[in-house]
């Protein structure tokens, strides 16, 4: 794995993800607007990480989020750049939720430990940025 120094933007935005049926017809509303939004279906779940402003009524939902944005793009080719960050944060006793674009990677990491984990990646050697 390359050991190159990776950029990091923190979102201003908060996030909640949340957990809900696999047959939940998806409201037009949840898909507006937002520096970041996220939806997965699988055979077990619908999942959404959403703005904190956009209010749904979900049976679980998990939050607040803030988030860490990679800068991309990031060739495919390349190895290791989740775990790298990921392992960072693990030594520093932060959990987290990642997503994957086509373009680039986002740590999301609980609101109340987001100083801990912009210190954390900056001790790591990388540059962490705030929008």
């Amino acid at each position: 794995m390359q050991q190159t120094t990776l950029t990091l933007t923190l979102l201003s935005e908060r996030y909640t993800l949340h957990q809900l049926p696999p047959d939940t017809p998806i409201a037009p509303h949840w898909l507006s607007g937002g520096q970041l939004l996220s939806l997965t279906v699988t055979d077990d779940e619908l999942s959404l990480l959403l703005p904190e402003s956009v209010i749904i009524d979900s049976p679980r939902q998990e939050g607040p989020w803030r988030a860490f944005k990679v800068a991309g793009p990031l060739d495919f080719a390349l190895v290791g750049i989740m775990a790298r960050l990921s392992t960072t944060l693990a030594n520093a006793g932060i959990s987290l939720f990642a997503l994957s674009t086509f373009d680039t990677d986002y740590l999301l990491v609980k609101a109340d430990r987001c100083g801990d984990a912009a210190s954390a990646l900056r001790q790591s050697g990388h540059q962490v940025d705030l929008v």
